[in-house]
């Protein structure tokens, strides 16, 4: 039987449910993303009352409805093929050509040596090739494979992954579930990291969880959930097997690599310890370990379409699509340096005041500067900021994935400066009120007036 404080959450979960449902079955694509501005402000404001309304819920409770509403979240991105990025289908290619016993580092997907893998799933033929997920390959071919023409940039562990999810299904709904799966056990993980809670919804419940993770299956939720044991193995003081999964997070998408900081936290305010040694030790150990066959393989070319994608992006001097908020204060052909600085004076605050018992906190606070300098327009990077604000609490942070989802609607350099402006605004006021509600003292309670008596 439901409590009067368990029904409101559930009626406000199932509210968000349905809307992420339309969200992702009618709510707009990357062709016609005007429908997109007005859902995903209903999937927010829907979350942020499901949110509230979760801490009046009872004790016993919460872990089964935390559980439940992000295994109906991740379901729902299940109902329509990838919406808002296509990804997902250079996924099913890799994990086909490694099935078939090609490295995915020494062949393209146009490669007309690999003709023989393709299919109508990712080659699309007689349809004009219009879909806002089709371009032409070299040859004239249609194909839903971004960047046809060079070899895949993801890191050795999301490709093991990409083939073992591979013989389940061979398509992209494969990899969609396979996003599903990860977005669940992402839950289970922050649960046990924190023995229970709240903030476990934080993730499960996120509307970034069903398009970001499912949807478009991006496989920044495998290292968001690699990071998210590494994480809670080292607040445990295992250090063996947090740094093996940290390393592995880091195989997965190079980004997990900000949560280092945090994982070490407090490392130059003492004297390192054994764990401290054994921690970073076996995570560069995993990283190297991971990277050896397909090293043996494809030689110089594991490091695959990195350097060119760095380049288009907008990662260095004289190509300057990034670094937006920094751009504002200093010259261009200083703002990836000025990055650089923000960055190593960020995780140096980290490493000499951070608390190794929460190692989350420096890794919030060094992934969420990052992502605040350099601005990207993927908002999918922001998995790894949500992952880390279940585990912190600290949901003002939230500000800053949104902000690049914000960013990827729009596009443009006036969005990136204000969208990562209202972002940053939010991160430093939130804890500055925060911090003022707790120095006002508490009203002392009123006695009985003057002259008068208790009955």
């Amino acid at each position: 039987m439901l409590t009067r404080r368990l029904l409101p959450c559930v009626l406000a979960l199932a509210a968000l449910t349905a809307a992420l449902a339309l969200t992702v079955t009618g709510g707009g694509t990357l062709a016609d993303r005007a429908p997109l501005y007005g859902w995903y402000a209903l999937d927010a404001a829907l979350f942020t009352l499901a949110l509230v309304l979760l801490r009046g819920v009872g004790d016993r409770h919460v872990v089964p409805l935390v559980l439940a509403g992000s295994v109906a979240v991740a379901a729902v991105g299940l109902l329509a093929p990838p919406r808002t990025s296509d990804d997902a289908y250079r996924y099913v290619w890799d994990g086909r050509v490694q099935a078939a016993g090609t490295s995915p580092y020494a062949r393209t997907p146009d490669d007309p040596a690999l003709a023989r893998l393709r299919d109508p799933g990712l080659f699309p033929a007689g349809d004009g090739c219009a879909g806002w997920d089709e371009r032409r390959t070299a040859d004239g071919d249609c194909t839903r494979i971004n960047r046809p023409a060079v070899h895949t940039i993801y890191p050795p562990v999301a490709e093991a992954w990409f083939l073992a999810v591979h013989p389940f299904g061979g398509g992209v709904r494969g990899v969609q579930a396979a996003g599903a799966v990860l977005a669940v056990a992402t839950t289970g993980a922050l649960l046990a990291a924190r023995r229970g809670g709240r903030r476990a919804a934080l993730w499960g419940w996120c509307p970034g969880v069903t398009v970001w993770a499912v949807n478009d299956a991006h496989v920044d939720t495998l290292g968001a959930l690699l990071m998210v044991a590494g994480l809670g193995f080292s607040a445990r003081r295992r250090a063996g097997a947090g740094g093996a999964l940290l390393g592995a997070a880091v195989a997965t998408k190079l980004l997990p690599a900000l949560a280092l900081p945090g994982a070490l936290s407090g490392l130059l305010a003492r004297r390192p310890t054994r764990s401290d040694v054994l921690l970073l030790a076996v995570a560069l150990g995993t990283f190297v370990a991971v990277y050896l066959p397909y090293l043996v393989a494809s030689g110089p070319g594991v490091l695959g379409y990195l350097p060119g994608y760095l380049r288009e992006e907008g990662y260095e001097q004289g190509h300057l699509d990034r670094f937006g908020l920094l751009r504002i204060v200093v010259a261009d052909r200083w703002a990836p340096w000025a990055a650089v600085l923000v960055l190593a004076v960020v995780a140096l605050w980290v490493l000499l005041r951070g608390d190794p018992g929460r190692p989350w906190r420096g890794a919030l606070l060094v992934t969420g500067t990052a992502l605040l300098v350099v601005a990207p327009s993927y908002p999918w990077y922001g998995l790894l900021v949500v992952a880390l604000v279940a585990l912190d609490g600290r949901w003002e942070w939230l500000a800053v994935p949104a902000a690049g989802q914000a960013l990827y609607l729009v596009g443009g350099a006036d969005a990136q400066r204000s969208s990562y402006a209202v972002a940053l605004a939010c991160v430093l006021a939130v804890p500055t009120a925060r911090g003022l509600s707790r120095a006002v003292p508490p009203r002392p309670a009123r006695g009985p007036a003057p002259g008068t008596t208790k009955a």
